[in-house]
Formats: structure tokens, sequence, C-alpha cells
């Protein structure tokens, strides 16, 4: 292996994160974590008058620096991950892995994390634009949570019903505002003048928010907006329904490919420390906790004492091929 194949590899394996193998790879990935958090502080900082002016040049000295380390983290993401299609046994060409690599919504997310320092550089933009872009860091923080990347997944499996709910909720608005509208709009023109100011209501009223500042005043008004108010306390509890439900389908399904992991590791028996270890790096890619594979491995390597015993138990016994005969005693 040339020095450069080895480089690229320890610095894929750094860049990894959750890596048990590589203490420098979980030190890496928690500077990154302090990094964000910081960067995050500072932009909230920066929006307070008397900071800005006594620390805006530290604050501004604090942003290149922080650009610096996430655009070298960024291009050598891109640089090493061609090892990712190999340890998949993949053999599409490197710069269609890059290329794929880079539509991934992470690497996005690192693009937009320093894409405001360069775009301020080149083109005149509002500051307070560029602020708000440079919060998207926060987002970085999705590749150190097992428990986000979950998230992303239950949402990505579930965008479609999601947005027919949406849908469907907003439908419903049009509707309630519609409504409120034709029975509102003579006694309150300012309010419900038109169905997009109706809108607002209705916004506020199915959201179960309630702020007060626009509430009907007929009696035919009250009635409609009270219909409406006991449908959006169910129609806003349907998406939360549908992510609860696909998160404990997707950990259900985490729970499953560590148990067939187990089962073909104790298929050969005794498992060794290196099979313990990969164990131990499959329980977190999958994001389980210790108490939950530990209890899952138990079980399983109970179920398999337990069958080889009942195995041992069920032999059939040998019998001599001629079996002693009990004989009479002639009298």
């Amino acid at each position: 292996m040339t020095n450069q194949a080895t480089l690229k590899s320890r610095v894929f394996h750094t860049l990894e994160p959750y890596d048990s193998d590589n203490p420098v790879g979980r030190w890496f990935d928690w500077f990154l974590i302090v990094l964000i958090v910081a960067n995050v502080g500072a932009v909230m900082a920066e929006t307070v008058a008397w900071i800005e002016a006594d620390y805006g040049q530290l604050l501004f000295g604090f942003e290149l620096v922080s650009v610096m380390i996430f655009t070298l983290e960024y291009l050598t993401r891109i640089w090493v991950c061609v090892l990712e299609a190999e340890h998949n046994c993949q053999t599409q060409s490197s710069f269609k892995h890059r290329l794929k690599f880079m539509m991934r919504p992470m690497s996005i997310v690192d693009l937009l994390a320093i894409m405001p320092f360069y775009l301020g550089m080149f083109v005149s933009v509002d500051f307070r634009v560029l602020r708000l872009l440079r919060l998207s860091r926060m987002f970085k923080l999705g590749r150190y949570s097992s428990s986000i990347q979950t998230l992303n997944q239950v949402i990505a499996n579930e965008y479609r019903v999601l947005i027919a709910a949406l849908a469907f909720l907003m439908m419903i608005m049009i509707i309630a505002a519609t409504g409120m509208y034709y029975l509102e709009r003579a006694a309150q023109p300012e309010h419900f003048g038109s169905i997009p100011k109706a809108l607002w209501w209705s916004i506020i009223t199915l959201s179960t928010v309630g702020y007060g500042d626009v509430t009907p005043i007929t009696t035919a008004g009250r009635f409609f907006s009270a219909l409406f108010i006991l449908m959006g306390v169910a129609l806003f509890a349907l998406p939360a329904g549908i992510l609860a439900s696909s998160f404990t389908e997707q950990m259900s399904q985490r729970r499953d490919k560590f148990r067939l992991s187990v089962l073909d590791m104790l298929a050969t028996g005794q498992l060794s420390m290196t099979e313990l270890d990969h164990l131990e790096h499959i329980r977190k890619k999958l994001g389980l906790s210790k108490e939950e594979a530990k209890l899952l491995f138990d079980s399983l390597r109970k179920r398999k004492q337990d069958h080889i015993v009942a195995s041992q138990v069920a032999e059939p016994k040998s019998f001599d091929s001629s079996p002693e005969q009990p004989q009479n005693e002639s009298k």
C-alpha cells in the first residue's frame, strides 16, 4: 500500500463518525461539535450591539478560522469518500462517487456552512441574510447524532404520507377561512374582509396556538370556529402520530438487523474479541443503547444454549439389537 493510500485510509477513519477503533476520530468529532456550537453562539452574540462594538474583530477572526477548518473538512471528505465505495464493493468511477457524495444532504449542509463567507467576498448581499445562512452550521450536528439520523431516515421514509397529511390540513384551513369570511366579513371587515385575511385566523386557530388577536364575534362565527378548533386538535396530531409510528418501526428494524448480526456470529461458535468489537461498531451505527444491545445479545445467547441442551436431551438412546426378554420361572 502506498503512502498516499495509507494517508487517505487514516484520514477516512478519522472523519468517520463513531469509529470505535479510532480514538483520534472520536476526539476530532468532539472538536467539530464544540466548534459548531461555538459558531452558533458567535452568530447570536453578533446581534448584541455592545458585543459587536467591543469584540467585532475577534468574532470576525473566529469566523475566518472556522471557515478555514470547515472548508478543509469539506474538501477532505470529498477526497476520501471514494474509500466508502471500495468498502461497499462498488465499481463506479471515483468521479461519479464523489459527485454522488456531494449531492448527499449532509454534504449540502457542509457546503452551506462555508458558502456565506465566500459569497460575501464576491457578491454584495445583506449581512443579515449571510448571518441567517451561517446558522445552517447547526445542521452539521446531525452527522454526530444517531438519533437525528434516525429521525432524518423516518422523514425520508414517510415524506409522501406527511405531504398528504399537510395538504389535507391546508385544505381544511382554506375551508375554515372561507367559511369565516362569509360569516364575519360584515361584522369585522378589517380581519375577515377577504379570504387571505381570514386565513391568518384559520392558521392560528387550527394550530391551537390561539393568539387571540382575531376572534369571531357573531354567534354563527363562534359556533363555526368551535367546530374547527376541535378539528384542529385532531388534525395537527396526525403528522406527529405518523412520525412516532415510523420512528418505532425504524427502531424495530434496527433491532432486527442487530439480532441477525448476533445470530450470524453465534452460529460459528464462541465470539472472539474481533467479533465483539464488530458488534459494538454495528450497535453504534444502528443507534442502539448499550443496555438494549446487551439485552438482545444475552437473550439470543441463552436461546442458543437452551437449544443446544434441548437437542442433546432429545438425542435417541442406543439400545441393544436383541433386548433382554424377561424369563418366566418354570415351576
